[in-house]
Parts: structure tokens; C-alpha cells; sequence
């Protein structure tokens, strides 16, 4: 099996979970044993996280999207970030607030739940009042936990030790872009997530009637 960065290793990885015993779980609760709590920060693409999102539903998934007020990437309050949020709840997953220090400001389109946007070791793992911070105690043990941060897997990708059942329970992170758009290196993957955005925005100008002649 290839531990390439696709959708369709993504799908893999899933079924490791299900062979493993695993079920899906959210951060309603702290993990108990046999839990796998998916988790997306979408610090880039709308469309890659609702991609991922659709992949997940098709296979009877539910995940925790972790959307950012504060991002340069794409608007929330836009009416593609109004219809990004509808479709992941239509979906049937969770969605909480990627925030960036110190501002943890939940509003209605938010379940209780944040997660820190490069966040530094002092905050890291310290409560948010009114929600549960995704890296606090009860939620956040180095060694249920792994993340692929600029197309790395800290510690190898999981679907191997899933399969096994070697976890008592995991928090997995992944970055939807990673998944969706090709290439073997971060530098890639960036550059293919470019090129579609490239297409995306033509649309959107067009569609905003800009004479593109």
C-alpha cells in the first residue's frame, strides 16, 4: 500500500480504522478507547475540505472541520464560505473554529471546539473558557496523535498500526489540500492547489462580470 498524500490512500486509511476495530468520533466527548477523532484544520482550501468531506460521507464518516475567520485564503462571511459550512453540516460533520492567539471568538456557525492555528508551545495545550481546545488534556497524548504538517507524518503515516488495532485511541490531523491536489513534496502540492485556484478565480471574475477579453 502506498502512503502517498491522495484522496484515495486517505480512503485507505479509513478502512485501516474500520479493520482495526476503530470507530468514528467527535470532540463532544474526551476519547475513549476505540476512537478515532478525525480532524481537519482548513487553512487553505474550502474546496479541498468539502472534497474530503464528500469522500468521508460516501464512506459513512464523520469528521471535525476546523474552519479560520482570520484566513487570507478564503472569507467565511462570503457566499461560497456560507454555502462551505451548510455542506459540511448537510454531510454530516462537526465544524469548529481554527483560531489565531489569543482570539478564540465562537459564534453560531461554530461547534464548541478550537483548534490553534500554529500554535506556540505556551498556549498550545491551556482550556479555551466555553469549549474544548482539540490539544488539552483528556483530548491530546503524544502518542495517540498524529499529524501530516507540510506532507510529513511525524511518525509514519497510521493506516499500518490502525489495521492492527495498536492504538487505544488516535487524534489524526489532516490539512485537506494536502490530500486534494497532487504532488510528492509540500512545494508541489502548493503550486497544483495554485494552478486550480487559478481556474477558480477566471470563474468567479467572470461571474462577476469582468470583461476578460
Amino acid at each position: 500500500m502506498s502512503c502517498a498524500f491522495t484522496l484515495e490512500h486517505y480512503r485507505e486509511l479509513l478502512e485501516s480504522a474500520r479493520m482495526g476495530g476503530y470507530r468514528f468520533a467527535t470532540f463532544e466527548s474526551p476519547p475513549r478507547r476505540g476512537d478515532v477523532l478525525l480532524r481537519h484544520d482548513v487553512d487553505l482550501s474550502l474546496d479541498a475540505a468539502l472534497r474530503m468531506a464528500k469522500l468521508e460521507a460516501d464512506e459513512g464518516v464523520v469528521a471535525t472541520y476546523f474552519l479560520m475567520t482570520e484566513s487570507v485564503f478564503y472569507n467565511l462571511a462570503s457566499k461560497e464560505g456560507v454555502e462551505a459550512i451548510a455542506r459540511l453540516r448537510e454531510l454530516g460533520h462537526r465544524v469548529g473554529l481554527h483560531a489565531v492567539y489569543p482570539k478564540a471568538r465562537l459564534d453560531e456557525r461554530f461547534d464548541p471546539v478550537v483548534a490553534w492555528h500554529n500554535p506556540d508551545p505556551e498556549y498550545m495545550t491551556q482550556p479555551v473558557t466555553g469549549a474544548v481546545n482539540v490539544m488539552q488534556e483528556g483530548y491530546f497524548v503524544p502518542p495517540t496523535y498524529r499529524s501530516d504538517s507540510n506532507h510529513r507524518w511525524r511518525f509514519g503515516c497510521p493506516h499500518e498500526e490502525l489495521r492492527i488495532g495498536a492504538f487505544p485511541w488516535l487524534q489524526v490531523l489532516t490539512h485537506p489540500e494536502i490530500w486534494v491536489y497532487a504532488g510528492s513534496t509540500m512545494g508541489q502540492t502548493m503550486r497544483a492547489m495554485l494552478d486550480a485556484e487559478h481556474e477558480r478565480r477566471l470563474v468567479q471574475l467572470a461571474d462577476d462580470r469582468i470583461d476578460l477579453a
